[in-house]
């Protein structure tokens, strides 16, 4: 199995995105991407979304956001 964990804690590296898939739900289950973020500062953004293209838009949205 893929995992962006390790022990529970992002092992995203500091400018740089991970991903992986996992599929929500017994026998029926949809797929989703767990997305994780670590800004070059070492902020850490973490989302569950359906499409990689959609995680990737909530990250530019809370890059924005925390721009200030």
């Amino acid at each position: 199995m893929n995992t962006i964990n390790q022990n529970g804690i992002s092992v995203c590296q500091a400018g740089k995105e991970s991903y992986t898939t996992f599929v929500a739900g017994a026998f029926r289950g949809k797929e989703y991407i767990q997305y994780d973020y670590r800004t070059p500062e070492g902020v850490l953004f973490s989302t569950v979304a359906p499409t990689l293209e959609e995680c990737r838009e909530q990250r530019d949205e809370w890059l924005t956001e925390n721009q200030k």
